[in-house]
């Protein structure tokens, strides 16, 4: 059973961000991918925690994660959408 986590923030200036949060969350409903969001902006221990889990003191989101396994970012995860490898991206195959 996978455990799909999606670390995002609901309070982002940046329209790219939002963008990219909401492409990765359409893709995951499109293929009825069950998945949790993290909001990394409820708390700074969030953030950390997330950027601690990727060793990448400035990583934003959208970070995706199968458990406690690491997936990859936005440009990782489109990438695996125009390959039509979206379950394997996730760990899922």
């Amino acid at each position: 059973m996978s455990s799909i986590k999606v670390y995002y923030t609901s309070v982002s200036g940046s329209r790219e961000v939002k963008q990219r949060q909401e492409e990765v969350t359409r893709i995951l409903d499109i293929y009825k991918i069950k998945y949790e969001l993290i909001d990394i902006s409820v708390s700074l221990k969030v953030l950390q925690e997330m950027r601690m889990k990727l060793s990448t003191p400035k990583a934003l989101p959208p970070q995706i994660f199968n458990g406690q396994e690491y997936c990859g970012d936005f440009e990782m995860f489109h990438k695996a959408k125009e390959n039509k490898e979206i379950l394997k991206f996730l760990k899922m195959e």
